[in-house]
């Protein structure tokens, strides 16, 4: 695994998502074009009021023009509640067809007071480029 991989991050509403995205060449099969990627989500709550993550929608582009929406509730099985300053944090992966591709998307969270909003989640790349593999 890169030591500096690199992260991506937006503030939308007080609530600020940071992504790192990272190859993961003993888990991917290029011959069969599987290319699979793990991606770190930080989600740290800057205002002074509690929000609880209620749901989340994924669009995943992969290279080769195949487009994917991913939506539910929660992340990885949780509704995490976020106090003022707090943080959350999860992994998750994803497998695309080519070796790049990006994702992006937005979490729908609750305010304390009901009001409900939306985080953008960052447009973040996912590149295999680095790996020098065997694939033909």
């Amino acid at each position: 695994m890169p030591s500096a991989a690199p992260f991506f991050y937006r503030n939308t509403d007080g609530i600020r998502i940071t992504v790192r995205p990272t190859f993961l060449p003993d888990q991917s099969i290029p011959e069969q074009r599987q290319y699979v990627f793990m991606y770190n989500v930080r989600i740290e709550n800057t205002t002074p009021q509690s929000a609880q993550l209620i749901s989340r929608r994924w669009r995943i582009h992969d290279s080769i023009g195949e487009d994917t929406v991913v939506a539910g509730e929660g992340v990885v099985g949780e509704q995490p509640l976020l106090v003022a300053g707090a943080v959350h944090e999860y992994q998750s992966f994803c497998v695309l067809k080519s070796a790049s591709g990006h994702m992006e998307g937005e979490y729908r969270f609750v305010r304390a007071d009901t009001t409900p909003f939306e985080a953008a989640i960052p447009r973040f790349t996912l590149t295999a480029d680095e790996w020098q593999g065997t694939s033909p």
